[in-house]
């Protein structure tokens, strides 16, 4: 079978290396998967670069995230147990944790849907509590994993204000339904988002960069509101000052989804039913921008890496559907 491996770390883009090798053999309480399709995620690069909190042994194949066809023929989500990830023929993943792939989604969207709008869901429902008419702030609302977040903020009956960077995300943003779009790149952020509340602020604000969206995020956020820390893919860390969540009355939570898989996998599960059941409503559709051809595989993680993709970009091995 044909394989994209890293044989050493670096730029996806320069490490990630086609390479034709045997089918992976599954450990016990595995099983063997045909990649349908595998969706690029962030974390794909920082396994490329070793920068992951996890770290495969070398060679590995990358891609956490897959639709699968099982050897019985049913259709699968899960998340590979590296290193035998998810762009390849086919991949390797724990038996208990596959989850029926959507029938309202094709294999693009259904490899889509689990990490993003997991994370999303627990993000904004568990983590932050987000209600009815509240206003949810979502910064990189056209990337995969804040057009997620708007999808479920709109499903959840929020208003929704989402920050993008250029005229072209936008444009995405508002076809994703945001009420709000600011554009950090033509726009004061902060002067943008306190006229949109009536200077009140956002009560929910979903952080997939970090950064200064982190620090924009403190001086919008509402009294009593939650700033949703999701991840740093602008690649900086803010130290968050206590003293001023302390004076204006916010919380900062944090967002692991991996942890409910080992901490409460009960509740991903009736997460996945909740997500299957908005997506038969229409409520959600995970935004496919691009099905790329599995010799692309590598570039598509490298444009990923780079944040100037929209939506999510989706690998289809060669012969499958999608």
């Amino acid at each position: 079978m044909q394989a994209w491996r890293v044989h050493e770390n670096g730029e996806p883009g320069e490490v990630m290396q086609l390479d034709e090798v045997e089918a992976p053999t599954p450990g016990e309480g595995q099983l063997l998967l045909r990649v349908r399709a595998a969706n690029v995620n962030f974390p794909d690069a920082l396994l490329c670069r070793g920068q992951y909190q996890v770290r495969p042994p070398l060679p590995f194949t990358p891609g956490v995230e897959i639709c699968g066809e099982t050897e019985d023929g049913r259709r699968v989500i899960a998340t590979p147990a590296l290193p035998y990830g998810g762009f390849a023929d086919y991949a390797v993943a724990d038996a208990a944790a596959l989850l029926p792939a959507p029938e309202a989604l094709d294999d693009a969207e259904a490899a889509a849907l689990h990490i993003g709008y997991q994370t999303g869901w627990f993000g904004l429902h568990r983590r932050a509590a987000l209600k009815e008419g509240e206003t949810l702030l979502v910064h990189a609302a056209a990337g995969g994993v804040g057009s997620a977040a708007v999808q479920l903020g709109k499903a959840a009956g929020a208003t929704v204000i989402g920050v993008v960077g250029g005229a072209e995300k936008a444009g995405v943003a508002r076809a994703l339904g945001c009420d709000v779009v600011v554009d950090r790149r033509s726009e004061d952020v902060i002067a943008a988002v306190k006229e949109a509340t009536g200077g009140r602020g956002a009560d929910v604000i979903y952080d997939p960069v970090g950064g200064e969206a982190y620090t924009q995020s403190t001086k919008v956020v509402a009294f009593e509101g939650r700033i949703v820390v999701v991840g740093f893919a602008s690649g900086v860390i803010p130290s968050a000052a206590l003293n001023h969540a302390l004076v204006k009355n916010y919380s900062v939570v944090g967002l692991h989804w991996g942890l409910y898989n080992l901490k409460d996998p009960a509740a991903v599960l009736r997460c996945h039913e909740t997500l299957t059941a908005y997506a038969g409503k229409g409520l959600i559709k995970p935004l496919v921008s691009e099905r790329v051809p599995f010799t692309g595989a590598a570039d598509a993680v490298q444009r990923v890496s780079e944040g100037v993709t929209t939506g999510r970009l989706v690998v289809v091995p060669e012969g499958a559907a999608a």
